[in-house]
């Protein structure tokens, strides 16, 4: 930050070219992994420029954000015409650190098959903590961050909106936060792979596989579920926020509030399916299943 003792305050200039949160109100991200990268920044910034920070996003003040080799830079319109430059830079972990947490995420196979579908495990942080290390910022030394504007504090609200805008690509992109951290999604990937490949992770039997009989011979029970299913168990429990695929998708250009019309088939359909999930069936003894 620069040192200007007898700056003063001017208006913001307003700008129709810049970066609109999603979020209007209330939680800014929906992901655990997003939220973290929030907490993170949030024990390092006051309340005060957190604030107007989140106003700025939501404005729309952030007029560039883009990626590069372990840092992120932003352009945001404050006050004055020509918007202030931001920069983040991520410490990136070192070569023999990836070996390290290469190997803890190898020990959990499911790990692997999360991050191929795009999800960042909900227990990745503990493989990292078994090398001591972490994914997320846990100091201020894990960030190095500079912005031209005149305010004096080491994370002014340009800094913050610009963070509220990553935490948002963070929602979007798991990855995101792996690549700053040193490792790209195929280099990652291709790291687990070799670990299975020479044997680190646990090799567990397939079963053979099993052809279905000819559709004519399975005609009488082809909607019948099989043995196989019946023991398939489920839990159903309400998501962590109301119509996901609404807030997601927002308003199409045609209807201007089309929650109003949507949210009650959104809960018809998901009552059908409760109601249904757990509506006591009869078996071939007449006891209740």
């Amino acid at each position: 930050m620069s040192w200007y003792y007898n700056y003063k305050t001017k208006p913001t200039i307003e700008t129709d070219e810049g970066i609109k949160a999603k979020s209007k109100r209330g939680a800014f991200v929906k992901s655990w992994w997003a939220t973290r990268w929030i907490e993170a920044m949030e024990r390092l910034m006051d309340r005060g420029r957190l604030g107007r920070g989140r106003r700025y996003a939501r404005k729309g003040q952030v007029v560039s954000l883009t990626e590069g080799a372990g840092e992120v830079i932003g352009k945001v319109q404050g006050s004055r015409r020509r918007p202030y430059k931001t920069a983040i830079q991520i410490k990136p972990l070192t070569d023999k650190q990836w070996e390290q947490i290469i190997e803890a995420l190898a020990a959990r196979p499911i790990f692997m098959a999360q991050l191929l579908a795009g999800e960042m495990p909900p227990e990745i942080e503990e493989a990292f903590a078994d090398v001591n290390l972490s994914l997320f910022p846990t100091t201020a030394r894990d960030l190095t961050q500079d912005c031209n504007c005149p305010d004096w504090a080491s994370v002014c609200k340009h800094l913050a909106a610009v963070h509220y805008i990553l935490a948002e690509r963070f929602d979007e992109d798991p990855f995101l936060l792996f690549r700053l951290r040193g490792k790209t999604q195929d280099e990652l990937l291709d790291a687990l792979s070799q670990q299975q490949g020479a044997g680190g992770l646990e090799e567990t039997a397939v079963p053979e596989y099993d052809p279905p009989p000819p559709l004519p011979d399975s005609l009488t029970d082809f909607w019948a579920i099989g043995e196989e299913a019946a023991r398939f168990q489920t839990q159903i429990a309400p998501p962590s926020s109301l119509y996901p695929a609404l807030a997601r998708l927002g308003n199409p250009a045609f209807m201007e509030d089309i929650e109003q019309w949507l949210k009650p088939a959104y809960d018809a359909l998901s009552d059908a399916a409760v109601t249904a999930a757990f509506t006591d069936e009869t078996n071939e003894s007449g006891a209740e299943t």
